[in-house]
């Protein structure tokens, strides 16, 4: 849009310029409903699987999961040993090569970086630490107890362990 359709006149000072400001009536009303943006969704139960890393397709894919798993998994290297810990950082690249991933481990405070051609096999080993923990599950709880007559129902959340 130009100057003019917003209101700018080059004649008139700046100061004197009209200034269009929306004003509620403008605004379509929206309820609570409309405003929700991500609709939820049914998370995958990964726990204990172990996929098959046939092709470098397969290999990203499950490494996507891996990252979005929110418990331990177990690497199978290809040259020998296992790793276990926290996938939480992978590096794409453009090969297998020259994308790696990063974990935490469970046993201390290394981050080893494992390149993606390095890795025979994952398994998702850990227990998957929000599994049941949705904020709808939250709510069905707290009601649950509110039907049975329980007073001073805190929002605090439940330990992880």
């Amino acid at each position: 849009m130009s100057g003019r359709e917003h209101g700018h006149d080059p004649a008139l000072p700046h100061s004197a310029q009209a200034i269009a400001i929306p004003t509620h009536s403008d605004i379509p009303p929206r309820s609570d409903d409309d405003l929700e943006v991500v609709p939820g969704f049914e998370r995958e139960n990964l726990q204990g699987w172990i996929p098959q890393l046939a092709t470098e397709a397969d290999i990203r894919a499950v490494i996507e999961k891996a990252f979005d798993y929110r418990g331990d998994v177990t690497i199978t290297q290809k040259k020998g040993g296992e790793i276990t810990g926290y996938l939480f950082d992978r590096r794409i690249g453009p090969t297998l090569e020259n994308s790696v991933v990063r974990l935490i481990l469970a046993t201390s405070n290394e981050r080893p970086a494992i390149p993606y051609s390095e890795i025979a096999a994952i398994a998702f080993t850990g227990r998957d630490t929000a599994a049941g923990k949705s904020y709808e599950a939250w709510v069905k709880k707290y009601w649950e107890k509110r039907a049975k007559g329980e007073k001073n129902i805190s929002i605090e959340p439940e330990a992880l362990e």
